[in-house]
């Protein structure tokens, strides 16, 4: 059985793998072609300052049971210990003046962590796919796959600021299927309407359920909204069809910055999600300083807090707390940046070296990021 999915899979990256090399290959041969290929290749270090850095087995009766995995926070990616891949981001677009398409594909444990939603073959390999279509200046219609419009931060590591993700990005939406309308109201005024299916399924809907989206934007300021069901609204339950209790998911985020001075910038993300009385809020704070073209410093600051009735990460009513410092080193088409990360839970969720259990975990990674275009 492993060896057939193998080469299923195998096919269907060797043909996707012929299909870009065609692609860029014509891309290049035409100096007017609208054709843009970009992308980026990442790759990291990781270790626990004061944490577990490697998987124990657990051994019962001389057979092995379990085994207790490496410190790490549960936020996503960059979290395996030692040296670890991050993904190779592949991007084709195609950018007309009134029409256009992006394929975006992810190889690699980040790419997969991103995609989770998709199923085996083809698609688990697409973070978007998409296509659009302007029927005036102030308004764009976009059809397919696309990351999310809540949250700060974003699932290419090359366009946030620090490697390492928040629990408010983790934890929110990471791309939707669906289809949305973004209009230019004027005046540094914007607004989006969305039509989506059930959040991160990429190509398919399953449960039949449909969730609204909305955003209202101004001078880079962005208040976002996402309302919808997001599991199984009908059963057969004992051979007869039911109406299962499914209520719907409700998130209110706002996503901004501000630039304090030339060299200073403060983002900022709050967000709120509920399902049925399970859920969570938080903040972020994320102020940088900008040294020179080539070198900057910054911060993320952030407060999540799981909701009485139960949450998505550590449980119910359970108080994260995170800072991340992180350096950003710029050599032409290469970023390294080094990381400190000090987490503060308010239960004993990280083992130490010792196998005993602790709320704080101080972690350090080196991240490597190539981008092109």
């Amino acid at each position: 059985m492993r060896k057939s999915t193998f080469t299923k899979n195998g096919k269907i990256y060797g043909f996707v793998l012929c299909f870009l090399l065609s692609f860029i290959a014509l891309a290049q041969d035409s100096t007017e072609t609208k054709w843009k290929i970009s992308g980026g290749v990442d790759t990291y270090f990781r270790t626990n300052l004061n944490g577990l850095n490697k998987e124990v087995p657990i051994i019962e009766g001389g057979e092995q049971t379990g085994s207790i995995d490496a410190a790490a926070p549960a936020s996503s990616f960059a979290n395996s210990p030692g040296f670890a891949l991050g993904m190779f981001n592949l991007i084709g677009a195609y950018e007309g003046e009134k029409v256009g398409a992006v394929a975006d594909l992810v190889f690699g444990p980040r790419g997969e962590d991103a995609v989770f939603g998709s199923p085996e073959g083809s698609t688990n390999i697409i973070n978007q796919l998409y296509v659009y279509y302007k029927p005036s200046e102030n308004i764009k219609l976009t059809l397919g796959n696309f990351n999310t419009f809540l949250g700060y931060e974003v699932i290419n590591p090359a366009a946030n600021f620090h490697y390492s993700t928040s629990y408010l990005f983790s934890y929110g939406p990471f791309s939707h299927s669906g289809l949305k309308a973004d209009f230019e109201l004027g005046k540094g005024w914007s607004a989006m309407i969305g039509f989506l299916s059930a959040t991160d399924f990429t190509d398919s809907n399953p449960f039949g359920e449909f969730s609204l989206g909305a955003q209202l934007g101004y001078g880079g300021q962005y208040i976002n909204l996402l309302y919808g069901k997001q599991s199984f609204g009908t059963a057969l339950i004992d051979g007869v069809k039911t109406v299962v209790d499914n209520e719907p998911l409700f998130q209110i985020d706002y996503t901004g910055g501000f630039d304090l001075s030339e060299s200073i910038f403060l983002g900022i993300n709050a967000s709120y999600q509920e399902t049925d009385g399970s859920g969570f809020y938080g903040a972020a704070l994320y102020p940088a300083y900008k040294f020179s073209d080539n070198a900057a410093l910054g911060l993320r600051a952030e407060y999540f807090k799981e909701l009485e009735d139960g949450g998505p990460v550590y449980g119910a009513d359970i108080e994260s707390i995170a800072f991340t410092l992180t350096a950003d080193l710029h050599f032409k088409d290469l970023n390294i940046k080094p990381e400190l990360r000090l987490d503060s839970i308010s239960e004993d969720v990280f083992v130490d070296p010792d196998l005993n259990a602790q709320g704080q975990l101080a972690s350090f990674l080196v991240a490597a990021i190539y981008t092109f275009n």
